[in-house]
């Protein structure tokens, strides 16, 4: 079952989003990907957000780039954690999506990270399942090892 979802805006989003998928796989956390827009299909972003707690999704990685309303949108129907990669897919080199993240009104936070950063996304949901999984906390600590023995 998967605890992490990645959801992205558009299919032209997903070579940016790769890195997160391959460190999931690396670390050993199973993760499902969807394709929704904020914008066109805010319904089914409403549907997915306020039903992924019931499929087992433990954190949401939610990449976008322009006005970047997905991350805020899918956090606006969900309790769980969710973490926005602002992706640099508009002329403002994902400068406008990195604030329209980091700016959420209070009340409704998202985590961000840097931009086209969708690795650190992964590697911060680790973190978080960590505190439950001891098989994700120990994946996270041998690869926190290899980093440093490089």
């Amino acid at each position: 079952m998967p605890l992490v979802s990645i959801v992205m805006g558009s299919k032209t989003d997903e070579p940016l989003m790769q890195p997160a998928l391959k460190m999931l796989e690396q670390l050993g956390i199973e993760y499902e990907m969807s394709i929704m827009s904020a914008h066109r299909t805010p319904g089914k972003v409403k549907e997915y957000a306020s039903g992924a707690r019931r499929k087992g999704i433990e954190v949401i990685i939610a990449g976008a780039g322009g006005a970047a309303h997905l991350p805020g949108v899918v956090a606006s129907w969900t309790d769980l954690p969710v973490i926005g990669v602002p992706l640099a897919t508009s002329e403002l080199k994902g400068v406008d999506a990195l604030y329209s993240i980091v700016q959420m009104p209070s009340g409704v936070p998202v985590g961000s990270v840097g931009i086209n950063n969708s690795r650190n996304a992964a590697l911060l949901a680790a973190r978080i399942l960590s505190i439950k999984y001891p098989s994700v906390a120990e994946a996270y600590e041998k690869y926190r090892r290899e980093l440093e023995a490089s």
